[in-house]
């Protein structure tokens, strides 16, 4: 089918786009997503494309290349969860509509997208009562049945239509689907029914004008087939309502449908375990009751052009020829979950994992999940199966001395040891020196934090047991240390993170007892706690620790954020250790940084700058003394679909910056690398530096402290500065004054003792 739409409905729908929503912004300059596409809740089809709609995000498969894209949050993408998805023939657009109310519209061809808020905002309508159930287009409208009522997006005339309350008296009532088979529209309900009123009468907001079809309540959906209208009951039969009296023609028995919807003339049946597709006269075109190697459940499906478009809940989508179980698997390249909760970088990769605890540490019901690697451009997906079952993985860590070995923390079942990619072990009670707590036997073996020291041994925390601290050495042994002479550890809800100082000291956190500081080389401990005097923490609950490049511990708590100047007091006797808030200037008004803000990562780049990931404002990066917030990154003014930030990443050797949200992960490509041992490989990007070209200069590959001139072809020197990492940026002007003319620019970098120097250039075009 070759797809054509009118021009002049193009230029209609642009102009209503102007004068009904904003425009979302595209980040696609200096953001990457990687979003799980394995839950697919709707698709629909147009433009020579199938569109299928995974939990937030959108993704089509070309059906003359094959070639699958992604739409997110990326592209500008509301990170919201999507419940119903279509896309317009006559107006090369497909609306996505939401779970909370609101619509986008992505127009073929552009590359900006549509909000539509008038559901989200409409103040006369509860929050939890805006959901978008079903989308209808006829005669350039769009039918939006919604959970109050249906209402009208006039396409044709570049405005929102009349809504429709048409619950008993007026009320309103959540329906499901419409259809049309003129001259009626039929709403479907499962309080009320089937509605049918005239398509073509101008009252069809007064709800007298919608009578009941009589055909009883528990009614799912109501879809029109050739001249016949269908509907589906909550027992899961189809009945035929028009013409004639109802009459059942098919019956799914216990398998629940889950999708019935209409297109191009087929009727599209999808049930948990199967799928049928029936002409007009429902007639059975195709049945697919299970597909080889595949164990899944199905959620969503359309037929389309001789094959079954079938979405899954944990698979994808697959494509099915009519009469055929020889399935294609479509699904883009990504990680097993949206929900990532830990994450940890190496150079080149990235390992997710997608442990589910509460905010207070309880881990049941059970989630048994598996993780991700992301490594040279591809995901690497690893099942639960393949983990030995262990559930709740709650932390990764990469050992930074091979890269190919990451450690993985179960909240309930021990340490997990991955070796390229393959489970090599999950360390137990029964193969190792860990213990079940003898006095609380159902709380498993609780890990938590873990970090490498000097030595590459791996510290880690358990909780429940007072011998809490456990180190793991290169060859396999492992030490446990009494940690119950200075917390009550059996009691403890939680021992969480864990940090090791340039001195080897080990801190790890509580969610009960504060901070505690552990020195290997005497087995001494202290801990600070809450309040001044006691340590000065805003909160006991620590939720972040990291150690800057300065040796100072950043921590952060469920109230707000704290900084330890001197570590190697802290064990020091009679010293009174405080940790220290850092207080800025906003408005003239001295603040409290983050005040109360709950922390839930504190990440150093190259820089020393700080990333802090938070609950629920997302994302905070500041300066080295935290006394300058040089981004803020939110679902706002981001492409973070979440402001819940679970975690952070960063690889140092391109200053990538991954975020774990809850809905999702994303990177922003940042440029603070960690400090190079030479200047070998020094370079410059962009380089040459075009016209139009509006941002940074980046000169990567330095060594710390490295000196960097930029001068003009002639000597003239227009920029100066000293690497805090592996990286500088450059704005492209004479110290800030102006912009500098089209030429060649020398690069001078000498390294901090002085023993080493690099030349580079770097060409400006303006």
């Amino acid at each position: 089918m070759t797809f054509r739409f009118s021009m002049k409905k193009y230029l209609s729908l642009f102009l209503l786009l102007i004068s009904m929503g904003t425009f979302s912004q595209s980040y696609e300059d200096s953001w990457t997503g990687f979003f799980s596409f394995v839950s697919v809740r709707d698709i629909t089809q147009g433009n020579n494309k199938i569109y299928a709609a995974a939990e937030n995000a959108v993704f089509t498969y070309d059906l003359f290349t094959n070639e699958l894209a992604t739409i997110t949050t990326i592209n500008g993408l509301s990170g919201e969860s999507i419940s119903q998805i279509h896309y317009s023939q006559d107006y090369g657009a497909l609306f996505i509509g939401y779970e909370n109310g609101l619509i986008e519209v992505v127009i073929d061809g552009e590359d900006e997208i549509l909000k539509v808020v008038d559901i989200l905002e409409k103040p006369t309508i509860p929050p939890d009562s805006k959901r978008i159930n079903h989308f209808n287009e006829y005669n350039g409208k769009l039918y939006i049945a919604t959970q109050y009522g249906i209402s009208v997006y006039d396409i044709a005339n570049l405005e929102f239509g009349d809504t429709y309350y048409i619950g008993d008296q007026g009320s309103l009532i959540d329906i499901n689907q419409t259809t049309i088979l003129e001259p009626y529209i039929y709403a479907s309900s499962i309080e009320e029914g089937i509605k049918r009123a005239l398509i073509e009468s101008d009252d069809l907001i007064n709800y007298e004008e919608w009578i009941s079809m009589g055909v009883g309540n528990g009614i799912r959906g109501v879809q029109a087939l050739g001249d016949e209208v269908f509907l589906l009951r909550n027992n899961n039969r189809v009945l035929r309502i028009e013409p004639g009296p109802p009459v059942v023609v098919a019956d799914f028995g216990t398998n629940q449908v889950k999708d019935f919807t209409v297109e191009e003339n087929i009727l599209t049946v999808i049930t948990s375990v199967g799928a049928k597709a029936y002409g007009p006269g429902f007639v059975q075109l195709t049945s697919v009751n299970s597909l080889p190697g595949v164990s899944d459940e199905y959620q969503s499906g359309l037929a389309f052009g001789n094959f079954l478009y079938l979405g899954t809940l944990e698979s994808g989508m697959f494509q099915v020829p009519f009469g055929s179980n020889n399935a294609i698997q479509i699904l883009p390249d990504g990680p097993l979950l949206n929900n990532s909760f830990a994450i940890d970088a190496s150079p080149g990769q990235l390992w997710v994992c997608f442990g589910d605890i509460t905010v207070n540490f309880n881990p049941f019901p059970l989630d048994y999940r598996g993780i991700s690697n992301f490594k040279e451009e591809v995901w690497t997906n690893i099942d639960e199966s393949q983990i030995f079952d262990a559930s709740d993985m709650v932390y990764v860590r990469v050992n930074p001395m091979n890269p190919n070995e990451a450690y993985f923390s179960s909240f309930q079942m021990g340490l997990l040891k991955v070796v390229d990619q393959n489970p090599q072990i999950l360390y137990n009670e029964t193969n190792s020196a860990l213990e079940i707590p003898p006095s609380n036997p159902a709380a498993g073996i609780r890990i938590y934090g873990s970090a490498f020291d000097r030595d590459n041994n791996l510290w880690f925390t358990q909780t429940k047991i007072n011998e809490g601290l456990v180190r793991l050495s290169p060859g396999g042994q492992f030490l446990r240390v009494d940690i119950s002479n200075i917390i009550n550890a059996e009691e403890e809800l939680a021992l969480n993170e864990l940090a090791i100082s340039r001195e080897g000291y080990i801190f790890f956190g509580s969610a009960q007892s504060g901070l505690i500081g552990f020195n290997p080389s005497n087995g001494i401990f202290n801990k600070i706690t809450e309040g001044s005097g006691n340590g000065n923490l805003p909160n006991p609950d620590i939720r972040a620790l990291a150690f800057d490049s300065s040796n100072r511990l950043w921590i952060g708590t469920r109230e707000g954020l704290r900084v330890l100047y001197n570590v190697a007091g802290f064990f020091q006797s009679g010293n009174n250790t405080e940790a220290q808030s850092i207080i800025i200037l906003e408005d003239g008004v001295p603040q409290e940084l983050l005040f109360q803000q709950t922390i839930t990562d504190i990440e150093v780049d190259g820089s020393n700058n700080k990333w802090i990931a938070t609950a629920t404002s997302g994302v905070f990066y500041l300066s080295p003394n935290g006394q300058e917030t040089l981004l803020r990154f939110t679902r706002d003014n981001s492409p973070l679909p979440s402001n819940n930030v679970q975690d952070i990443a960063i690889d140092n050797s391109t200053g990538r910056v991954y975020f774990a949200t809850t809905k999702g992960l994303v990177a922003f490509e940042g440029t603070s690398t960690a400090p190079r041992d030479n200047l070998e490989n020094v370079y410059a990007y962009p380089n040459p530096v075009r016209p139009g070209f509006k941002g940074d200069v980046t000169i990567d590959g330095l060594t710390a402290g490295a000196n960097v001139k930029i001068t003009d072809i002639e000597g003239n020197l227009v920029f100066e500065t000293t690497s805090k990492g592996g990286s500088i940026l450059w704005d492209t002007t004479a110290f800030g004054s102006y912009k500098v003319a089209s030429g060649v620019y020398l690069v001078l970098i000498t390294s901090a003792d002085a023993l080493e120097t690099k030349v580079t250039k770097i060409m400006v075009v303006r």
